[in-house]
């Protein structure tokens, strides 16, 4: 497998970042190939799945692309007055990927997951641009953390960066999936582990989309907010994902 580091000039972000890209082993068949876009938590960085678990094992004999973004701390948010991380990654960094590599560049062949910090945004992201990623991955996601808050419960710099009631909504995954078609909706899937403090967001956000209709996969494992975890059940994301995207593992 290749894996490819990249620094390019991000348009929403002004400046330039740095990002990784994972290519298949079935080079021969030569792609277009679906893609994965995999986010990190708030204490990381793009690095830290390739640093922490055995992702690189486990994607390596799939016809799939991996990306692995970075997203600072902003939980993948365009913060007024700020960085746009949502716009960076959604916008400019799929138009990059899908320009430079072999990728269906379609909706029907992009796929987003991520943990804590990262499994919010995918989760976020994912509700809010279905016509840009077909499913959704989501491992021990901090989804509450704008619900039903006002600008004063949350820390800086969000507290600065989303001042208003309408960007915390605009970026609160319970108010995301009350506003998608069932019928619209990306495949979604949830998991988290049973000695994780955010577990009550992940069961909270279950019960939300189960009342709304939403159909959704959801698991609790035993483990806790950590690495050891997130390597053991992303192999379960990819299969999720891969069965979605018609891929034979």
């Amino acid at each position: 497998m290749a894996i490819a580091h990249l620094n390019y000039f991000n348009k929403a972000l002004k400046k330039e970042i740095g990002f990784y890209v994972l290519l298949p082993d079935r080079q021969d068949k030569g792609g277009p190939y679906p893609t994965f876009y995999l986010l990190h938590g708030l204490s990381d960085d793009y690095t830290a799945w390739l640093r922490w678990t055995s992702l690189e094992l486990y994607v390596r004999e799939l016809p799939l692309l991996v990306v692995l973004p970075d997203g600072d701390r902003c939980f993948y948010c365009d913060l007024e007055d700020g960085p746009a991380y949502e716009t960076a990654l959604v916008q400019d960094l799929v138009d990059f990927v899908d320009g430079y590599f072999p990728t269906i560049a379609e909706g029907r062949a992009r796929v987003i997951g991520g943990l804590s910090m990262g499994g919010c945004g995918a989760m976020k992201i994912g509700l809010k641009y279905p016509e840009r990623f077909c499913s959704v991955t989501a491992h021990s996601g901090v989804h509450a953390l704008f619900h039903n808050k006002t600008p004063d419960d949350i820390d800086p710099p969000l507290r600065k960066g989303l001042p208003t009631h309408e960007l915390l909504r605009k970026n609160d995954p319970f108010w995301l999936a009350e506003q998608i078609d069932p019928d619209d909706a990306p495949a979604i899937r949830i998991d988290c582990g049973l000695d994780d403090r955010l577990l009550q967001h992940n069961r909270r956000l279950h019960d939300h989309l189960t009342k709304l209709g939403l159909a959704h996969e959801y698991h609790e494992f035993p483990g806790g907010h950590n690495w050891p975890y997130w390597d053991e059940h992303v192999q379960q994301a990819i299969a999720f994902h891969c069965r979605v995207l018609g891929i034979n593992t």
